[in-house]
């Protein structure tokens, strides 16, 4: 009897071998590429994997930080990467030059972008105008803070061909060039604006979008920010991990909007929240009213997304674009029925 249930357990302990395998095998993993995963811009992501919601929703996620949306974008469209934490701006840009990307949630309604003077010429600079000539700080060419920077130029009468476009990133890097001079003025986003902010109390901002009242200002209405998003045809693909990476955001929106400031610093790495806690959480407290409730694309915010580009870029100006394929609200709807908030 001992011999048949030494058998027995060595055939139980061979299938229980062959079945993790398999399961390993078939575990869903999907990589995500960060446009600057210190921004505040990108908190909802972050904060999805520090809470464990992509693990709850049922894929395992490798979050890949960049220094620009637009490489995090590069390393999608190369495949590299398999989703984009970034702006949503770079679906309408790219579908002029017929690249299908769309975008699945959306967590930031408001892009968070500020025109910062660098301490160093604020006496100098007193307008977009006097940016003509100009070194200007973006996270990377290419990217959303790129295509803000020109579009404000172009809105005030400026070439946007005048100034020198040069990468200083969205985090420390960017708050050394400003302070350093080493660039003329910076589009900034948080907690960079505010960690420079507490050093320069008189710290001159041309503009700002990191609230309802701003945006509208600048943009006649809400435009959507920070966003995942990826290739249309990895979606069609990928349904099943679409939806659990909206699961997942969708869960974290919602948690993030029930809980304080002191307690979602408190779930973000150390790294990222720095020595001045009191700066990073007063950066944070500015942010929050930015992001989405419901991670839906409100079809209006694209819409302005696509009139922006319109005046900016040529290619988007004189391109036929479709904007319902740049976005779907497909999974948000599924996720919000699931968690009850639709």
């Amino acid at each position: 009897m001992s011999k048949v249930f030494q058998r027995l357990m060595a055939a139980l302990g061979a299938l229980a071998l062959l079945s993790g395998a398999a399961m390993a095998q078939t575990k869903t993993k999907v990589s995500v590429a960060v446009g600057g995963a210190g921004c505040l811009c990108y908190l909802p992501t972050v904060l999805a994997e520090q809470l464990g919601e992509f693990k709850k929703a049922g894929v395992e996620v490798e979050l890949i930080n960049f220094k620009g949306g637009s490489q995090a974008l590069t390393a999608v469209i190369g495949g590299s990467a398999d989703v984009v934490s970034g702006y949503f701006d770079h679906c309408v840009n790219l579908a002029a030059k017929n690249q299908a990307l769309e975008a699945f949630v959306v967590y930031d309604r408001y892009p968070g972008f500020a025109l910062v003077v660098s301490p160093k010429n604020a006496g100098a600079i007193k307008s977009v105008k006097d940016l003509a000539g100009k070194r200007i700080g973006v996270s990377a060419p290419g990217s959303s803070t790129d295509f803000f920077l020109k579009y404000m130029l172009a809105k005030n009468g400026v070439d946007p061909n005048s100034v020198g476009v040069v990468g200083i990133g969205l985090e420390a890097t960017a708050v050394a060039a400003m302070e350093q001079g080493s660039v003329d003025a910076a589009i900034m986003l948080d907690p960079a604006i505010t960690l420079l902010q507490g050093k320069n109390k008189d710290l001159k901002i041309l503009s700002d979008t990191r609230t309802q009242h701003d945006t509208m200002e600048v943009f006649g209405g809400e435009y959507p920010g920070g966003a995942l998003y990826t290739r249309s045809d990895w979606i069609a693909k990928h349904e099943k991990e679409t939806q659990a990476l909206t699961n997942a955001i969708v869960a974290t929106l919602k948690w993030l909007h029930a809980h304080t400031p002191e307690e979602i610093m408190a779930k973000m790495p150390e790294d990222m929240v720095g020595g001045d806690k009191a700066l990073y959480l007063a950066a944070l407290k500015n942010t929050i009213p930015m992001y989405s409730t419901t991670g839906r694309m409100d079809p209006k915010g694209a819409q302005a997304v696509l009139a922006v580009f319109s005046q900016s870029s040529p290619d988007v100006a004189k391109a036929n674009i479709d904007l319902s394929k740049t976005y779907t609200n497909k999974f948000v709807d599924r996720a919000n029925e699931k968690l009850g908030m639709k």
